[in-house]
């Protein structure tokens, strides 16, 4: 028999409606579905990571994550069209940072988690 199911089939309508009614709009699960595939990439995973430190531009992240500069650049534009990260532009130098503390408390539960046994 699966562990992870029931022994004796028996819907409880109660806690199945208290559920319902307790779950966010279709759209808040897609949009945390996108940003945790977003996050499912190790080289977006170490780009977020590296931009907690400090704020870094393009030629920093490709050096420090080791892919093209191209490569770079389209994993930051998923990373800012999902708010995770922003850019500042300084004359032609354009540095990327962590959008906001929410995003650097995501991480660091995750990361907290994964190193909980």
């Amino acid at each position: 028999m699966n562990e992870d199911s029931c022994q004796v089939r028996y819907v409880d309508e109660v806690k199945v409606e208290k559920a319902r009614k307790a779950l966010l709009p279709d759209d808040m699960y897609a949009d945390l579905a996108e940003t945790f595939r977003a996050m499912a990439d190790s080289n977006r995973a170490k780009m977020v990571y590296s931009l907690l430190q400090q704020e870094l531009c393009v030629c920093d992240l490709a050096t420090v994550v080791g892919l093209s500069e191209s490569a770079v650049s389209q994993h930051l534009r998923v990373l800012r069209s999902l708010r995770l990260v922003r850019s500042r532009k300084d004359g032609k130098m354009v540095y990327y940072s962590i959008a906001d503390s929410h995003v650097s408390d995501l991480l660091a539960v995750c990361l907290e988690h994964l190193r909980h046994e």
